[in-house]
């Protein structure tokens, strides 16, 4: 069993990525996606924590916002690539 803290990490690493996806006009994921994504940042964030000594909170605002940029990248690059296909 999850400990409650964690439980209420990946509940707001969740909340966090549909915010970053909502607000960046992003296309949302699955259900299913978004939470192992949500899941796999809090899994980053500890590790991070424990290898530098940070606040976990603080590490999975990053990586979410990491995420966001990666996305959107994706896509900027997926519109230029239909606009040269034209």
């Amino acid at each position: 069993m999850l400990g409650f803290i964690k439980q209420q990490e990946r509940k707001l690493a969740l909340r966090l990525l549909t915010w970053h996806y909502q607000r960046n006009n992003l296309t949302m994921p699955p259900a299913g996606q978004l939470r192992e994504q949500a899941y796999r940042v809090v899994d980053d964030a500890h590790r991070i924590a424990r290898e530098r000594g940070s606040n976990v909170l603080a590490i999975i605002k990053e990586l979410i916002g990491d995420i966001r940029r990666d996305k959107q990248k994706e896509s900027e690059n997926r519109r230029q690539d239909s606009g040269r296909e034209k």
